[in-house]
């Protein structure tokens, strides 16, 4: 830290005044209050709590005002904070076949069962900016909603289940628990479900990006967008004192099935196999992202080539987590002077004995040997003025 310099400690507290200054902006403008946040950037504030591992809107607004914007600074700031909190214990399951759907969507069969239900999305809009939130425009009431979406709203994928040409989602012997990787640290070989934890707060770019490889053809999958829903679930926790579980709240979720083609082995026939992305608030980019990386980090496991990134298990886990990559990239604009004296007096001195060791023909006929320069001392650092 550059506390470490003299002068660095008041240099630091002035950089904070700074910040609150850059961060303020303004102040003729009136300063953004959370419920502005939390109500009118709900993508931002998804993204926020899914990455920062903590289910708490006000919180994740709270996290986008202080780092004015930046999201990823934000996550980190909720993962700290989460790091504080007291541990009561795990809710039950999440049963996602009961959500309350908002949008439900498949692009694999144009009929099914419950229909589709387009709900609030972009994907029809012509991304053309619109002038006229420049005046702070309300939105169009919405219609009357004809009937209500049924509460058992059954998959896509349990048609394709019915004729076994999906493989089974089945629940691994002894039901083992999953670990909590926000308490231990991740170890390999990773099982699936700690690949899954991984991926629910992976990086929504780097996994948009080892997405789209994969579907470029490094990683062999073919995927299909089987069922995308956003809702919300119901939480339970099982309390002991009770011997039942209650619902104490409800979350919102994105849930992802991918189906990709298997072209089948000796002992299993060809059918479809699946990836899964689930995640915090309504973030279907960053959930089919998730359910391609699961399913491309599968290919070693039903006996496809892994040659490609994406399905290396230990590179994708290891490097889709966006703290730890932000941290160790801006880690280099710490003070590294130590290190960078010793590379360049080792740089002088190799290039001085290079010279030193040089064959005369080497030189031109009519020129002399340039003069090596000298190392000369480093001056001290004597006062800091980053602020």
């Amino acid at each position: 830290m550059y506390v470490a310099v003299k002068g660095g400690e008041r240099a630091i507290l002035n950089s904070y005044r700074m910040l609150d200054a850059y961060r303020r902006g303004d102040t003729a403008v009136p300063e953004l209050t959370l419920a502005q946040i939390r109500e009118q950037m709900p993508l931002a504030v998804a993204r926020v709590m899914a990455e920062g591992s903590l289910y708490d809107p006000h919180l994740a607004a709270l996290a986008l005002k202080q780092a004015a914007g930046d999201q990823i600074e934000a996550i980190f700031l909720l993962r700290a904070y989460r790091t504080t909190l007291a541990r009561f214990g795990y809710t039950q399951p999440l049963d996602t076949g009961a959500m309350r759907l908002q949008r439900r969507i498949s692009s694999t069969f144009k009929d099914v069962p419950g229909g589709q239900v387009l709900g609030p999305t972009y994907d029809y809009t012509q991304r053309l900016l619109d002038f006229s939130l420049n005046a702070g425009r309300a939105p169009q009431p919405l219609p009357p909603e004809l009937e209500p979406l049924s509460d058992t709203m059954p998959r896509v994928t349990s048609l394709l289940e019915a004729d076994e040409l999906v493989e089974a989602d089945e629940i691994p012997a002894g039901d083992p628990a999953p670990p909590d990787l926000t308490r231990e640290p991740l170890t390999f070989p990773a099982g699936r479900a700690a690949r899954l934890q991984n991926l629910a707060r992976a990086d929504e770019g780097f996994l948009l990006s080892m997405g789209y490889s994969t579907q470029r053809g490094y990683g062999n999958s073919h995927p299909f967008a089987a069922e995308i829903r956003y809702g919300t679930a119901e939480v339970e926790l099982f309390v002991e004192e009770l011997g039942f579980a209650v619902t104490i709240g409800e979350i919102e979720l994105t849930e992802c099935q991918m189906v990709s083609q298997f072209a089948g082995n000796a002992d299993e026939a060809p059918r479809f196999t699946r990836g899964y992305g689930l995640v915090f608030g309504y973030n279907e980019r960053k959930a089919m992202s998730m359910a391609l990386a699961d399913r491309a980090m599968r290919a070693e496991a039903l006996g496809e080539a892994a040659d490609a990134p994406a399905n290396d298990i230990e590179f994708m886990l290891y490097h889709s987590d966006n703290v730890e990559a932000s941290g160790f990239v801006q880690h280099l604009k710490l003070p590294h002077y130590v290190d960078f004296q010793a590379n360049l007096e080792l740089l002088r001195r190799l290039r001085a004995e290079g010279a030193a060791h040089a064959p005369d023909s080497a030189m031109p006929a009519t020129a002399a040997a340039p003069p090596q320069p000298q190392p000369q001392p480093q001056p001290q650092p004597q006062e800091e003025t980053l602020a």
